[in-house]
């Protein structure tokens, strides 16, 4: 079974001088899996929330490449939040847990490091139906 403990928060590598600073991430090595897709959040109102879902084999890596918002995390027993706002960190996501983000500053811009392409069925979208993954030991 999956918990919110098995989220944790990942320095990037850098690389600073006078010229400013080179962070990098390097699949199998840095994140625990190979990268298969990239995809980035930007523009989001101030009060909405995004993702929302949770997922069956998908791994993740969330990091706020400019601004800062919250990521609750939800494995069916218990609730965490972690707040992201440094491109130099980011939140390694596991199957399993419920997540939604919110709180997006200004100008905030979420990037997500996918260890799989995009497959709806790995989606768990509706809360009531990972609830129930999760008490039939599925997850």
């Amino acid at each position: 079974m999956a918990s919110v403990d098995d989220c944790t928060l990942q320095p990037i590598r850098k690389v600073v001088d006078r010229r400013g600073t080179l962070a990098f991430i390097e699949g199998g090595m840095d994140v625990g899996f190979d990268i298969k897709r990239i995809y980035y959040i930007y523009d989001v109102p101030s009060q909405s929330t995004r993702a929302g879902h949770a997922h069956l084999a998908l791994r993740q890596m969330y990091i706020a490449l400019s601004g800062s918002f919250d990521v609750r995390l939800d494995d069916g027993r218990q609730r965490r939040t972690v707040s992201l706002n440094r491109p130099d960190t980011g939140l390694l996501l596991v199957p399993g847990i419920w997540r939604d983000v919110r709180n997006f500053s200004t100008n905030a811009i979420l990037m997500v490091l996918a260890s799989e392409h995009y497959d709806e069925a790995d989606y768990i979208r509706r809360y009531a139906d990972f609830k129930a993954a999760v008490k039939e030991g599925r997850l």
